[in-house]
């Protein structure tokens, strides 16, 4: 069950439930990352992205260094987007300078052959436990889950690609094989949401970060509407809880996701206007962003005028400053520093 609603003491869960508050809440997706000297110390001595995962101990202490650092408005769960195929009966492993493999690859393979095991789920459970009980009150705890078709592309080749076409592919093709896939995807990512809500997370977000690779009607039957389904099903369970929706790429099919998914908020990445997204997204609906992660890297002049269009684009809207995208590995720790002094000075 959720909490009782009561007065909102936390910046950033008052935005997502429609507050305008004077200074924008702060959170960057990747925020507990490779950026960090403390993390790349913690993520060599247990020796790989996956150990680190399933070391509830570990995954909290990465959860909550950026908070120590910097005092961010939101902590996001530190995990991976795979944990779902993994849960349902795919391998996974990282390889180095590579990124992550999935096995059997389903191009080649009958959804029906793997063998489910939500008892993956557990141990980052047990990491939201472990963060929520350490979390100043002030803060935000946020949830994720990769959108079906995102997970999607990744299950049925094995492996990140450029183009995703295996999947597009599969979806043109085969489409009912594909659609079976996605509808096990939708079911597996509401049980891994519901339980990380259960476990202590106030808000959940859904990145669909290849939602950009596809054509119109195709975006819209395979982002809009598993995403779409996706909310009403943690809607049904969990009605106070907060859901961001971010399709990266999703340009000017924004305004149709946000009106149709359900989401009580989006992500805007950096390549979209802020001026035309609060023009064409739904009145009041809070969104966050869409700082370039590039202008964090150059810094000084460059990110205060990003973010001063971003902040008069959104001045009247419910707004949480964050990036269009995850923080760079490269980005300074003092340019992290100088825009949280710019934004709440």
């Amino acid at each position: 069950m959720d909490a009782p609603s009561g007065p909102i003491e936390k910046p950033l869960l008052g935005v997502l439930r429609g507050e305008i508050p004077v200074v924008p809440p702060m959170w960057l997706m990747r925020q507990a990352g490779r950026y960090l000297p403390e993390y790349r110390a913690l993520r060599a001595q247990k020796g790989g992205f996956l150990e680190l995962v399933y070391d509830s101990e570990a995954a909290a202490e990465v959860t909550l260094q950026p908070l120590r650092r910097f005092g961010f408005d939101g902590a996001i769960l530190f995990s991976d987007i795979l944990i779902v195929p993994y849960a349902m009966g795919q391998d996974l492993w990282f390889e180095a300078g590579e990124g992550p493999r999935l096995a059997p690859i389903l191009a080649e393979t009958e959804l029906s052959a793997l063998t489910p095991d939500f008892s993956r789920f557990e141990a980052v459970y047990e990491t939201v436990r472990r963060v929520k009980a350490a979390l100043d009150p002030s803060v935000t705890f946020l949830g994720f889950a990769g959108s079906p078709w995102t997970v999607a592309t990744y299950m049925v080749a094995g492996q990140g690609s450029r183009d995703h076409g295996a999947a597009r592919r599969m979806a043109y093709q085969q489409t009912d094989r594909f659609a079976a896939l996605i509808d096990a995807i939708v079911d597996a990512t509401v049980t891994y949401l519901s339980g990380q809500i259960d476990a202590g997370v106030e808000a959940v977000q859904l990145f669909d970060s290849w939602a950009g690779s596809l054509a119109p009607a195709q975006f819209e039957r395979w982002v809009i509407e598993p995403n779409r389904r996706i909310v009403e099903k943690l809607k049904a369970t969990h009605p106070s809880i907060p859901v961001i929706g971010f399709p990266k790429g999703a340009g000017a099919k924004l305004a149709d996701y946000a009106r149709a998914t359900g989401v009580d908020a989006v992500g805007v990445d950096e390549t979209i206007d802020p001026r035309w997204a609060n023009e064409a997204l739904p009145s009041g609906m809070p969104v966050q962003g869409n700082l370039d992660p590039l202008a964090l890297i150059a810094g000084g002049a460059a990110v205060e005028r990003a973010v001063d269009t971003i902040r008069a684009a959104f001045a009247g809207r419910p707004h949480i400053l964050n990036l269009g995208h995850g923080i760079l590995p490269d980005t300074p720790i003092a340019h992290v520093e100088a825009l949280l002094s710019y934004v709440r000075r």
